[in-house]
């Protein structure tokens, strides 16, 4: 297959406990899993950038092609790699804090064996400018996805963000977006950003965070965005939760504040990265960066009804649509 789109980013073997509904246990998620969903509501055509270990259960791949994502880019090592990850949320729909074993109890659920071991991460690390075994190298990337037209980077550490940029630049891509790690955006990274933001289509930063990246700078987002913009990249787009997004187009001197879709709240998890491909989509489609925030907000509100990263493909025909079509009239430029 000739993909149009690539999406390039982690996959995880996920374990999730929503607020309502049954638990999610040992099911193929990530980043880039979630991004190929969201992207996959509006286009086809798309390739997956990826690594994974030997371990990896090879009917998830299948799964994933029978969704129409080519697996041609996910590069299986030769060792065994823990890509579990748990998510336990509360009626808040906020992340809960306290050992699996213990989210299990309180909510009187068997505890799954495949989860003994399993440590939750204390918290994000700071990026030591070292690449992550499991971020894609740009050797790995097949000569077909190098012709693709569009490219998303899902969050990754920021020497394998800089290469794959430079790698896809080269390539045919006319549009490439990224969505930064947490673990380098602190203000001691900020001059090597203008690496990957010269020449970048869109910089899709979670407003957490942006504000980690201007800490004890500013409060005021338009002038972070702006910042940002001032190093080379066409569009600026702040992931704000339930808050929606705020848009900044750099060269068209525009802004504009678009709400959240009023979903039906019942796992949050992978919405950002749904959003980051319905993004994508939309801006390929439209070339308009409103509108590809409008699409990535759509993809976003599909994905936070159900679990599981392709579980917006299962909806109503002509749902995505009916929201794009609402969501216009709720646009505010600022």
């Amino acid at each position: 297959m000739q993909p149009t789109f690539v999406i390039v980013g982690h996959l995880t073997r996920e374990y999730i406990l929503p607020p309502v509904g049954k638990p999610l246990l040992d099911a193929a998620g990530g980043s880039a899993l979630y991004a190929a969903g969201g992207l996959r509501v509006w286009e086809q055509n798309v390739g997956l950038l990826a690594r994974i270990g030997e371990d990896y259960p090879r009917p998830w791949l299948k799964e994933i092609e029978s969704r129409g994502v080519d697996v041609e880019g996910v590069h299986i090592l030769e060792q065994s790699i823990d890509l579990r990850d748990f998510h336990a949320y509360n009626e808040k729909f906020e992340i809960t804090h306290g050992t699996p074993v213990s989210q299990f109890a309180r909510r009187e659920l068997t505890f799954p064996k495949a989860l003994l071991g399993y440590q939750i991460p204390a918290e994000v690390p700071r990026d030591a400018r070292k690449p992550d075994l499991l971020s894609p190298l740009p050797v790995e990337i097949p000569v077909a996805y190098r012709e693709a037209r569009a490219v998303h980077l899902c969050p990754m550490d920021f020497v394998s963000h800089n290469q794959l940029f430079t790698a896809f630049k080269a390539g045919l891509a006319s549009t490439i977006t990224l969505d930064p790690s947490p673990g380098y955006m602190s203000p001691g990274f900020f001059r090597d950003l203008r690496v990957v933001l010269s020449g970048l289509t869109a910089f899709l930063p979670s407003e957490e965070e942006l504000r980690g990246l201007f800490w004890g700078e500013t409060h005021d987002i338009w002038d972070m965005a702006a910042a940002v913009g001032a190093y080379g990249c066409e569009f600026v787009v702040i992931k704000r939760g339930r808050q929606g997004q705020c848009i900044l187009d750099v060269p068209g001197k525009h802004k504009w504040e678009v709400p959240a879709y009023p979903a039906r709240l019942a796992d949050p998890t992978g919405a950002g990265d749904a959003f980051c491909g319905g993004f994508l989509a939309g801006y390929q489609k439209t070339f308009d960066p409103l509108q590809a925030a409008l699409h990535g907000n759509v993809s976003a509100s599909l994905k936070v009804e159900g679990s599981g990263a392709f579980y917006p493909l299962d909806v109503l025909s002509g749902l995505a649509e009916a929201r794009l079509s609402a969501l216009k009239d709720l646009v505010r430029e600022v």
